[in-house]
């Protein structure tokens, strides 16, 4: 056993940069592990000034100033916080607190199309299948409503805690922002002096992961946008918040459109009912679907290497289950940064005694 472990680590740690890296690898692991929560705004922060860099970048290949550009795409970031926080977070918010308002309603018109299926596909449902479906159902919506008002009457200390994030995250992403070569230049002295891996891999993770959080970003902001304003035109309810949740769901890959789906289809059922205003949302609620996963995906993303769909829900369940929704969302940059220092590990090949007697 002995013999082994040293033969792999002559193999795969025989370089001093790649035992740097390694200790910068999981100590920086350990390190969001257990201050994660604690330093909160600050990793917030460090990820949107990440985003914006890529218009002070474009901005500066235009001609701009630096400090201009710094100074433009702050003030946009401000304008997109305040109104989306004075703007949409109450309509929001509104829209949850009427939706379970209207369970108890939803509920019992639920009960009565669960009703209908022992009669008419008596081979396929029970009606004692029914009845366990409706009471767990109406559990989940009890747990819901339970749960809005212990938030309504536990939020003050959350709502002091998100003032305070209110006003640091600005100041953290305004000084990320204009101090990046500086921050970056103090960590480099932290580093070896040679480390041509470690900035190959820097290279493709700050390519790929950028292209990526970017363009994210935008089809986020494409797709809850288009959605809301098709659904406002065709007078669906909740449309601020299913708009939220469409946007959202482009976030996971293969899974979030499917999941989605289903308080779309059933908020237009419960408000249309069966007839063709019920199809013409779901025909459009399709369409957009079908645009972003045929046009707006390929446009966004036509720099980033892809990922085998399996490496991608993989790395969705298992960054979601470490970091929750911010997991979610940076699972595909950690896995193409994994995949970057997978692909430029050294490796020390062993020399066979044939060949070491030839020369």
């Amino acid at each position: 056993m002995f013999r082994i472990l040293r033969g792999l680590a002559h193999k795969y740690f025989s370089d001093e940069e790649a035992v740097i890296l390694f200790l910068i690898l999981v100590i920086g692991t350990f390190f969001v592990i257990w201050f994660g929560a604690m330093l909160a705004p600050a990793i917030a922060s460090l990820i949107i000034a990440f985003i914006l860099q890529g218009l002070v970048t474009r901005l500066n290949s235009l001609g701009v100033p630096e400090g201009v550009a710094i100074l433009g795409v702050f003030l946009m970031f401000l304008g997109v916080l305040v109104g989306f926080l004075f703007g949409m977070l109450p309509l929001i918010w509104t829209q949850i607190s009427a939706l379970a308002g209207e369970a108890p309603r939803i509920i019992g018109e639920l009960q009565t199309y669960l009703e209908l299926l022992p009669e008419e596909y008596p081979h396929l449902i029970s009606a004692k299948t029914v009845s366990n479906l409706y009471q767990q159902v109406n559990t989940e919506v009890g747990h819901m409503t339970q749960w809005l008002v212990s938030f309504s009457l536990s939020s003050i200390p959350g709502l002091v805690a998100l003032l305070i994030y209110m006003v640091l995250v600005p100041i953290l992403v305004f000084f990320f922002l204009k101090d990046r070569e500086v921050l970056l230049g103090a960590i480099s002295r932290l580093l070896p002096p040679q480390r041509p891996m470690m900035l190959q891999i820097w290279h493709e993770v700050n390519l790929q992961s950028a292209n990526y959080v970017r363009g994210k970003a935008v089809e986020i902001l494409i797709v809850g946008g288009t959605t809301y304003v098709a659904f406002k035109l065709l007078g669906v309810p909740y449309a601020a918040l299913l708009s939220l949740l469409v946007g959202l769901s482009v976030v996971i890959p293969y899974i979030g459109a499917a999941v989605v789906t289903v308080p779309v289809a059933v908020i237009a059922l419960f408000a249309f009912g069966w007839g063709s205003h019920f199809i013409w949302v779901m025909v459009i609620y399709g369409l957009i679907q079908a645009l972003d996963g045929n046009v707006l995906v390929p446009v966004l993303f036509s720099e980033v290497n892809s990922l085998h769909p399996v490496v991608i829900i993989i790395s969705v369940l298992f960054f979601g289950g470490i970091w929750g929704l911010w997991g979610v969302f940076f699972a595909i940059p950690l896995a193409t940064m994994l995949k970057a220092v997978f692909f430029a590990w050294p490796v020390k090949t062993p020399v066979s005694p044939a060949s070491s007697d030839q020369v």
